[in-house]
């Protein structure tokens, strides 16, 4: 008699790549400056105004913007209308204006998980939208005042700033639940990912420094406490492949360049007062500054370094946001006439 026996298998998949580590941590450090500010630049910016587009809602406040580069479709918090307004950049109109989002600032789109982030402060909450159908698929409550978001691809994680919570939230983006609250010992300012090091960068206002988060972990690995030149840093951009990162102060109504392989100072240069959002166009290397002052300081990143191009100016022009594949740059403005609209501009000495 033949006995046969069966052996279960377990199909299983190629092993999971181990997530990066976070390579900016390391003891507290103090990124000096001893030089000198130059002077503003007196030059109007290379800037030229293709056209005000109409949008909806009240005559009021904006907040941030996020652009979806491989559409063109922009997500602007209006922040006074409690609306979530959403722009097709390459149709030129508006698609989508979203109610739901009391007193909005922050907001991000995350094409990888076909999700936009918007945080809403008067719900003292994160409103998750879903990109293709523009409905509210949750919210996640906890921060007092969300603002800025970042993303951590590998964890597929959001990073919330919660200002005056004085934390950074942790959204995990599978279950859109918060899975981790970081005490940052101040007032947060912007929260961005950097790609380069797979570390998340967080501005503390009050403490005038720039915490680095361990995405993986959710605690914060290293503080690097800025030269009073770059006074209560807000606004933030990681420029991941020339290993920088710029940070405006608001107090100072500087930009500092962070050199994130020596963690100092390599430049400080002068910007509008109470500057608040940043944008990079990567391709021309154009670095936008935007200040609630209605001053837009334009930057060209040469050889490492960032050199003036001049100043923009329009009112209330403190957010700005660029599309690297067209190079237009988009300013919601509230009030032009009674109505707000939303400026486009392109680079007058670009071809």
């Amino acid at each position: 008699m033949l006995t046969h026996a069966f052996v279960a298998l377990t199909l299983v998949g190629p092993p999971k790549a181990p997530t990066p580590a976070c390579t900016l941590g390391g003891p507290a450090v103090e990124a000096r400056w001893s030089g000198t500010i130059q002077r503003a630049s007196t030059a109007d910016a290379p800037l030229r105004v293709v056209t005000d587009l109409p949008l909806p809602g009240s005559a009021s406040r904006f907040d941030y913007q996020s652009l979806e580069s491989t559409s063109g479709r922009l997500f602007i918090s209006h922040m006074g209308a409690g609306q979530l307004v959403v722009f097709d950049g390459r149709a030129g109109r508006v698609i989508g204006n979203l109610d739901g989002f009391p007193t909005v600032t922050g907001v991000l789109a995350v094409p990888a998980e076909h999700r936009a982030y918007a945080s809403a402060t008067g719900d003292h909450a994160v409103v998750v939208v879903d990109d293709s159908t523009l409905q509210i698929v949750a919210r996640v409550p906890g921060p007092r005042f969300p603002d800025g978001i970042a993303y951590a691809p590998e964890e597929r994680r959001a990073f919330v700033s919660d200002e005056s919570g004085r934390r950074d939230f942790v959204i995990d983006a599978a279950t859109n639940s918060v899975v981790a609250r970081i005490e940052l010992d101040g007032e947060a300012g912007n929260t961005q990912y950097d790609p380069g090091s797979h570390c998340v960068i967080v501005a503390v206002q009050t403490a005038n420094q720039l915490a680095v988060i361990d995405p993986a972990t959710a605690t914060i690995v290293r503080r690097i406490t800025l030269d009073k030149a770059v006074r209560y840093p807000h606004g933030v951009y990681i420029d991941a492949p020339n290993r920088q990162a710029f940070v405006a102060g608001q107090e100072s109504a500087t930009l500092g360049v962070l050199d994130l392989r020596t963690l100092q100072l390599r430049q400080v240069l002068p910007i509008g007062s109470d500057p608040d959002v940043l944008a990079f166009d990567p391709l021309l290397r154009r670095l936008y500054v935007a200040a609630e002052s209605g001053v837009v300081a334009v930057f060209e990143e040469r050889d490492g370094f960032l050199v003036q191009l001049g100043w923009y100016r329009a009112p209330k022009a403190h957010s700005v946001a660029v599309d690297p594949a067209t190079h237009r740059v988009y300013l919601p403005l509230a009030d032009v006439n009674g109505h707000p609209v939303l400026r486009v501009l392109v680079p007058s000495d670009a071809h």
